[in-house]
């Protein structure tokens, strides 16, 4: 195997989120040649490979971490500055989908770089075993989630295929990977799934039961030093309000919340 590609492979194995810089074409001189390929971190530092000097890098890099923010390729154009000038073309302007740059080294070559960011899949977290944890399970395995299950008690049988389960309430710890985390308990094992699911935090959290159920885990947790912004984050009901009944439906409802969360944080990503 390709070094680069291990080192991609490790990357995804760590669950983090990081870019594939190519570059696709070189006019004049440059010191990378089409072809060349780099990884690059979340932070738009380069982790592997090579796609250019320092002159280039800083672009590079900016362009690696709009890309891996929002999810969306990137196409970059470096050019020397009487090049962009010529063409009447600023530094940072975007055409086409084309972003312009300047190429600041002496070779006053230009170079264009495909930038594809490379993201963790996004992680469910259930807690639960009963029938709309299950039904959760289910349902969001379409959805292409990485699934997990704390069911203590629930046979490996009985488990949504496809879904890692565990026999406690606890919630891995993923480097870059969105985690949305339900506590769908239903009155075995409640505040001890939801005090997990607060220590370990995730783009969504939220709790399958009755505001009033809700308040008094709360008052229990408040008193036990659970810091009131951390309480705040949680969903409860969990769900959008669609009048569900049912576990399959109120199942939907919660998928249908962590959808419309997952979708708002990359539209509203810088």
């Amino acid at each position: 195997m390709d070094p680069l590609d291990r080192d991609m492979e490790a990357l995804r194995a760590e669950g983090r989120a990081f870019a594939v810089a190519t570059v696709v074409r070189t006019l004049e001189a440059t010191s990378a040649k089409p072809g060349a390929k780099a990884l690059i971190s979340a932070e738009g530092e380069i982790l592997a490979g090579w796609v250019g000097g320092g002159c280039i890098r800083a672009a590079v890099g900016r362009a690696a971490r709009e890309a891996v923010a929002d999810g969306a390729t990137r196409f970059l154009s470096l050019r020397p500055e009487e090049v962009l000038e010529a063409e009447g073309v600023a530094p940072g302007e975007e055409r086409a989908g084309i972003r312009f740059a300047r190429n600041g080294c002496p070779s006053k070559g230009s170079m264009d770089v495909f930038i594809e960011p490379v993201l963790p899949r996004p992680v469910l977290q259930i807690c639960g075993g009963g029938p709309v944890a299950q039904a959760l399970a289910r349902l969001g395995a379409g959805f292409d989630f990485d699934l997990a299950l704390a069911a203590p008690g629930l046979a490996a049988a009985d488990a949504p295929a496809g879904v890692r389960l565990s026999d406690s309430y606890a919630f891995d710890t993923c480097a870059d990977a969105a985690r949305f985390l339900v506590v769908a308990t239903q009155g075995k094992g409640d505040e001890a799934a939801l005090r997990a699911a607060l220590s370990a935090g995730g783009a969504y959290v939220a709790f399958v039961g009755s505001r009033r159920k809700f308040a008094t885990l709360r008052s229990r947790l408040a008193a036990d030093g659970v810091p009131p912004e951390a309480l705040d984050r949680v969903k409860a009901p969990a769900g959008l309000d669609i009048k569900a009944i049912t576990p399959e439906e109120i199942a939907l409802s919660i998928l249908a919340e962590i959808v419309a969360t997952r979708r708002s944080a990359q539209r509203d990503a810088p």
